[in-house]
């Protein structure tokens, strides 16, 4: 019967259809990491525009506090934008004060970027309380406990980055 429910994936239909115990439990994972990700799109959004940034921006400004040093280019494929997008998102965040152009060491015809420490003063003011409000969930985890969120957070940016690949492949071939 689950099966019957595929055009229906992740609705309460759905949901209520599963029919085992690990059916049940999955259904309400699948519920809970759609909750979560809804969650964190509002933080997120609220942050940004406590910043005077759009999530674009945003988005960018955290690949690039992320990773470190990096050039536009390699900013544009992890972001998944042109390289035109990106010089004119890093024309926003740097006249915000968020990044800034630095010549690369290595290759001085090349520039990379790196967030300021006006963006790491917002970011800790605006994302650093959320550890603190963590913090009492945390306590009672053992280290394998956290070993299994680690797992499970690593296990699912790589489907969501492989089926993103797979959806952009497809749109592409037209």
């Amino acid at each position: 019967m689950a099966n019957d429910y595929a055009e229906h994936w992740g609705s309460a239909e759905w949901a209520q259809a599963q029919e085992t115990p690990k059916g049940r439990l999955e259904a309400e994972l699948i519920e809970e990491v759609r909750g979560n990700q809804a969650a964190v799109h509002q933080m997120d959004e609220a942050a940004h525009r406590a910043m005077g940034i759009n999530g674009t921006d945003g988005r960018c400004l955290d690949i690039v506090d992320r990773r470190g040093l990096l050039s536009a280019g390699q900013l544009a494929t992890e972001a998944g934008l042109t390289t035109g997008a990106v010089t004119a998102v890093l024309d926003r965040l740097e006249e915000k004060g968020y990044v800034r152009r630095v010549p690369d060491p290595d290759d001085r015809r090349r520039i990379l970027v790196e967030v300021t420490d006006k963006h790491r003063e917002a970011a800790g003011r605006l994302y650093y309380p959320l550890k603190a409000m963590a913090d009492p969930y945390f306590e009672g985890l053992g280290e394998d406990d956290i070993r299994l969120l680690i797992r499970f957070n690593r296990v699912s940016r790589e489907v969501n980055e492989q089926r993103a690949a797979q959806i952009r492949a497809a749109l592409e071939a037209g």
